[in-house]
């Protein structure tokens, strides 16, 4: 069995009530190509949550995952850039987010368990 590795990401939604209704639409039928994508990147599991304008993102992932591959991957997949432009024009960057950042990894600061 192979291990799995967990990030969290956050990022935020325009403050619209009907953008960000439109967005959970969306990602109730997300499109086959794009699920096919993070199963081929390594992602073995990705849960995305909600309160308010801000998004808070899950990606349990293999040791073949890395953000740099998916990355490069994507950027050869019209459908995944297709995808990220449309859900673009629902989201915006963090205060604290690098120009051209989307999605920004978290930092852990607590485990029950450790």
């Amino acid at each position: 069995m192979s291990k799995t590795y967990k990030y969290c990401l956050a990022l935020d939604l325009k403050k619209n009530v009907d953008k960000i209704a439109t967005y959970k639409k969306y990602h109730q039928n997300v499109w086959p190509e794009i699920q096919k994508s993070l199963k081929d990147s390594g992602i073995k599991n990705a849960e995305i949550y909600n309160t308010g304008n801000r998004l808070f993102m899950i990606l349990e992932v293999d040791s073949s995952f890395t953000f740099e591959k998916k990355a490069k991957m994507d950027a050869k997949n019209s459908k995944v850039q297709q995808w990220e432009t449309l859900m673009w024009s629902f989201q915006q960057a963090l205060p604290n987010s690098n120009p051209n950042e989307k999605w920004v990894l978290m930092d852990k600061i607590y485990d029950l368990n450790e």
